[in-house]
């Protein structure tokens, strides 16, 4: 994966900033070499980032920022760009989060035009670079690359250092519904759990097992073996409609045969000169004949 800092285009232009002095200049080595200053702005003026694929913060870790934003400030400047609403952010979610926490009325920017697209895979790269991204937003962050932005599969494993055998494989867990993926979130549910509730197409069973999970608080494997038995009894059941359909069958296909015989009959009969009259109804479970044979001819 390709590095965050190097992506967009930025290295300290102060040899101690990676220690515990706040950065108050940053090259941007685009194609103009262009330096560009840290500007100050209350973080209350940034806008969130709308192509964020986080949506889960751990409030311990955004509190252990916090308190070390407070005593060596911000180490790396937000990266935000200008729009017709004022300043949004593009990347440093955690560290907007922290400094707000931290009760900063300032904090370090460096502006930089960019397009959606370049801002959404931004957002995605630099979480990507977290390992504490939850699959699923990952999942959720690399749909609306291709989504939006027209992205094939292949390049856009280019772009995230990823195979595409493995963005394959995330975006096929949204398949699960909203409300199957909210209880793996709030369960803390494994990638592996999530797969194995895939075989399960039926959302009704899908949450079945998931209460089954929750319940005896199953692990990767034993939910594996959970999913395999419900597809063995779907399976023994659909087994029995059959054999139970063809019995059905099998049944009317011998009713048949006598009733052709009874219109053969009265087919001769009518041959003869006789004037006979039949009348058939059925209902669910019979099949009546009345017959009428004059005396007489």
């Amino acid at each position: 994966m390709r590095n965050l800092a190097k992506l967009l285009g930025i290295s300290s232009g102060n040899p101690e900033a990676d220690k515990s002095v706040p950065v108050e200049t940053v090259e941007m080595t685009d194609e103009s070499d262009a330096i560009y200053e840290v500007q100050h702005i209350n973080p209350e003026d940034i806008n969130p980032n709308p192509f964020q694929p986080r949506k889960t913060f751990n409030d311990e870790s955004l509190q252990e920022l916090a308190s070390s934003i407070r005593e060596f400030g911000i180490i790396q400047p937000l990266l935000v760009r200008r729009t017709p609403q004022g300043m949004e952010l593009v990347a440093g979610e955690r560290r907007l989060r922290a400094s707000k926490l931290a009760g900063l009325q300032e904090v370090p920017v460096i502006v930089k035009e960019m397009d959606d697209k370049e801002m959404a895979e931004l957002a995605m790269i630099e979480n990507l670079q977290r390992e504490d991204l939850h699959f699923l937003e990952e999942a959720e962050g690399f749909n609306q690359l291709l989504s939006n932005f027209g992205m094939t599969q292949d390049e856009l494993a280019r772009r995230v250092g990823k195979n595409q055998s493995t963005i394959a494989n995330k975006l096929r867990l949204l398949k699960l519904p909203p409300l199957i993926r909210r209880v793996l979130k709030s369960e803390n549910l494994t990638e592996r759990h999530a797969r194995a509730l895939l075989k399960l197409e039926d959302p009704q069973l899908q949450i079945q097992a998931l209460d089954t999970i929750h319940q005896k608080g199953l692990n990767v494997r034993e939910t594996e073996g959970l999913v395999e038995d419900i597809l063995e009894d779907i399976s023994r059941e659909m087994s029995k409609k059959k054999a139970t359909k063809q019995n059905v069958v099998k049944v009317i296909k011998d009713v048949r045969i006598f009733l052709n015989t009874i219109n053969r009959v009265v087919a001769d009969m009518k041959k003869v000169g006789i004037h006979i009259k039949v009348n058939q109804e059925q209902d669910d479970e019979y099949i009546m004949l009345n017959l009428k044979i004059p005396k007489r001819r």
